[in-house]
């Protein structure tokens, strides 16, 4: 065990390094905050004056941190869906390019050690992503009244990473599957698009399949956690899609062992 962990932070170091060295995740970073800043204000101002129509009318004030929230949260998790295939795209299809993919393949280190080490390196960077926003956002939401509860903060940017990581792991995997960077992140797109509106193609079948559906949507279990709603179907379902990424990660390795051996 003590091997297995040693190895998962040797390959977790060197991938973290990698993405604070590489001029690309300094650009996704970037267009990551400015779009990020550009749509809290957005959301913010139209909320603002919704709620100032609703006082002219006579009408009973809203929850309006709540509102931004929530609003603000669903928006991080469409733009996610562009930004994680990205991050994802180079994991393994520029190491497979290069030829050191082959390297790691065949050094003593386990494919479940390579996998993990690589995932938590790149959930590692995108989560110094969420970071700033949430520092922003508490600071936003300061002078608010009713204060925004901190656990609906806490939980709605938790559902944030969880969705990345999920998107990640399976990111991950198409990415050992091909040479070409740019094929994996167009496949990874797909993949996660399909998977984010599940639940719509669900409500075309109805019955037990169109619920089968719905349950593996990822975009219902997201908007559950980004209103603050803890359900353990959801908790589940990420680490459902977490642990299969990761698992054929490593068997997409362990393949590529079998053939240099």
């Amino acid at each position: 065990m003590g091997i297995l962990i040693h190895n998962v932070v040797a390959i977790y170091r060197k991938e973290l390094q990698s993405y604070f060295a590489s001029p690309l995740a300094y650009v996704i970073a970037g267009v990551f905050w400015l779009l990020a800043g550009l749509f809290f204000v957005v959301i913010l101002g139209t909320a603002i004056q919704q709620v100032a129509t609703l006082d002219l009318q006579g009408q009973q004030p809203v929850d309006l941190p709540t509102i931004v929230l929530q609003g603000f949260l669903q928006v991080m998790g469409t733009l996610g869906l562009m930004i994680l295939p990205i991050l994802s795209m180079g994991l393994y299809a520029e190491e497979r390019k290069r030829g050191t993919l082959e390297l790691l393949a065949t050094s003593p280190i386990t494919n479940w050690a390579i996998a993990l080490g690589k995932w938590l390196g790149v959930l590692t960077f995108f989560t110094t992503l969420v970071v700033p926003l949430l520092i922003y956002e508490a600071i936003a939401f300061s002078a608010a009244n009713p204060p925004v509860r901190p656990w609906v903060m806490l939980v709605g940017h938790g559902g944030l990473i969880l969705l990345a990581a999920a998107v990640l792991s399976l990111g991950m995997f198409i990415s050992s599957l091909t040479e070409s960077s740019i094929l994996a992140a167009i496949l990874t797109f797909a993949l996660v698009l399909v998977l984010w509106v599940l639940d719509l193609i669900g409500q075309n079948f109805g019955g037990p399949v169109g619920a089968a559906l719905n349950h593996l949507s990822l975009l219902k279990h997201y908007t559950n956690l980004s209103q603050g709603v803890i359900d353990t179907s959801s908790l589940i379902l990420f680490a459902s899609y977490i642990l299969l990424g990761i698992y054929l990660t490593a068997q997409s390795i362990h393949a590529l062992r079998f053939q240099r051996s």
